[in-house]
């Protein structure tokens, strides 16, 4: 469970919900699930959301996260940046992010968790930023659900860099491209004229002997998107089994690349309780920024 407690002071009349809602911006569905405990209470008592709320009156929220099913791990877990409310850390190349059914153990999850137990907090594991699993770099976590609901309303500008087969040719631009899932089974995407609208700004950091070294932006967050849209263009980033051409997993090989070489290299973002202007960066995105002369271990 989560030791975390919201409180305000009203300087208004107005209904319990309304303060839950405005001054602690707390989620409808987080209002809804915690009202049926006792997590809600005004002045010490455990109250109802319809509850009528006057000028003075000190309104508490405890903040509970249920214990998680997979197990904790103890592990090399590279920290990024942490407070009470989030952690960033960097994932590294071949680490899914969550357990699911086929795999329950020696994801990002359960390092996290284990870091948790280890240290004492009893918090939660909230993603808000998701990486494929050979994707490497940054990863935001929300220690609990209300942390998490704030930051889904806030803007966060990610940034990324990739080692590419070939570059675009003009020094900065952006790609604006549909992305589709393709014909099911397949959970690999596409570009494709009914696909949902999905937009990459990219800049060209250097050019070298038929590489490419890219940073990307994107603007809107498909599944796959850089990837698609890299190879869609003409210019696939190495290492990527799944949308490179033959010539990108040839050079691939040459470069004894396993996985993609592409790295979540920085967040920025206002932290959505101090309202700080934070900017995290990856430790892993020399990997890519160094170019192929630069290579070291990300696994």
């Amino acid at each position: 469970m989560s030791d975390l407690e919201l409180r305000v002071t009203a300087r208004r009349e107005g209904r319990l919900s309304s303060f839950l809602l405005g001054e602690l911006r707390m989620s409808a569905g987080l209002m809804n699930k915690l009202k049926w405990g006792d997590a809600i209470r005004v002045n010490g008592v455990c109250q109802r959301t319809n509850y009528p709320v006057k000028p003075g009156d000190v309104i508490t929220v405890a903040m509970e996260e249920e214990v998680p099913e997979y197990p904790a791990e103890d592990g090399e877990l590279s920290i990024l940046y942490e407070d009470e409310w989030l952690l960033a850390v960097d994932k590294p190349a071949g680490m899914l992010i969550h357990p699911s059914r086929a795999k329950n153990q020696g994801t990002l999850a359960n390092l996290v968790a284990g870091y948790y137990q280890k240290t004492g907090q009893r918090s939660a594991f909230h993603p808000m930023t998701r990486l494929d699993r050979d994707t490497f770099g940054v990863v935001l976590l929300a220690k609990n659900a209300h942390v998490h609901t704030l930051l889904q309303g806030s803007r966060c500008r990610k940034i990324y860099y990739a080692l590419t087969c070939g570059a675009p040719g003009e020094d900065e631009g952006t790609i604006d491209a549909p992305i589709a899932r393709r014909e099911l089974p397949s959970l690999l995407r596409e570009v494709r004229a009914d696909g949902k609208p999905s937009v990459t700004e990219y800049r060209v950091l250097r050019r070298r002997e038929g590489i490419g070294v890219l940073e990307l932006r994107p603007i809107t967050g498909r599944t796959h998107q850089l990837r698609v849209h890299c190879a869609y263009e003409g210019f696939p980033i190495l290492g990527d089994p799944q949308y490179g051409t033959k010539d990108s997993m040839e050079l691939s090989r040459k470069l004894g690349f396993s996985h993609q070489m592409l790295c979540a290299g920085m967040l920025e973002l206002r932290h959505p309780v101090t309202g700080e202007e934070l900017v995290i960066r990856s430790g892993l995105q020399g990997a890519v920024l160094g170019g192929p002369e630069a290579q070291r271990n990300i696994r």
